[in-house]
């Protein structure tokens, strides 16, 4: 089982460290920026846009490398698709890394998990529990909880996507995404990572 139940198991065993803040306002210290669209700080908010001319996947992507972990992260989509990718690998193409990704959007597709140059939708939500605790357009929570092959998606406290002993990456960076060819809005306010071990 993951989630919080594995993250305060693993707290209370001593093998966490302390959480980190990797979204500080008005600093990208610690990420570095793929080509497409615009990350800024806005006040506290850290605002990504997106034209539909540009056809790369803007993204912005951390600097380490992460195996296990929980992130909660708070987020507002306004247009177009984004996401929260982790366990990932850079290419160098338009599309920009390979790994997974839980879906952040205007759409009940939210809280999704689609491995990007890999499977495809992994996991899709079911429309009507998204649609009870997710409102577009509003700030939300998105927590995120990988170990081992075990994966977990909470948006606002409820699971939305599941995975047991998942054949995937197990490790790499973590990026924030701007799609391509899509007029997009989303902001993040913050990113909060702990660590984890597996077993």
């Amino acid at each position: 089982m993951v989630g919080g139940l594995t993250c305060l198991l693993a707290l209370l065993a001593g093998c966490a460290t302390p959480p980190q803040q990797l979204l500080v306002p008005g600093s990208l210290a610690g990420w570095h920026a793929l080509p497409g669209g615009s990350w800024r700080w806005e006040g506290d908010t850290l605002v990504g846009r997106s034209s539909a001319s540009e056809t790369r996947h803007g993204l912005l992507v951390t600097d380490d490398v992460y195996s296990d972990f929980e992130a909660r992260l708070e987020f507002r989509s306004v247009s177009g698709c984004s996401g929260f990718y982790f366990r990932v690998e850079e290419v160098g193409d338009t599309t920009g890394v390979a790994g997974f990704q839980a879906e952040v959007e205007p759409s009940l597709e939210t809280g999704g998990l689609y491995e990007t140059a890999g499977r495809g939708w992994v996991v899709k939500p079911d429309p009507d529990l998204v649609a009870s605790v997710y409102t577009p357009g509003e700030w939300s929570e998105m927590v995120v909880t990988a170990v081992g092959g075990d994966v977990e998606v909470r948006v606002n406290g409820v699971v939305t996507a599941r995975l047991e002993a998942d054949s995937g990456r197990r490790e790499g960076r973590f990026a924030l995404q701007l799609h391509g060819s899509q007029d997009l809005h989303v902001e993040f306010r913050s990113l909060e990572v702990t660590p984890l071990e597996d077993g």
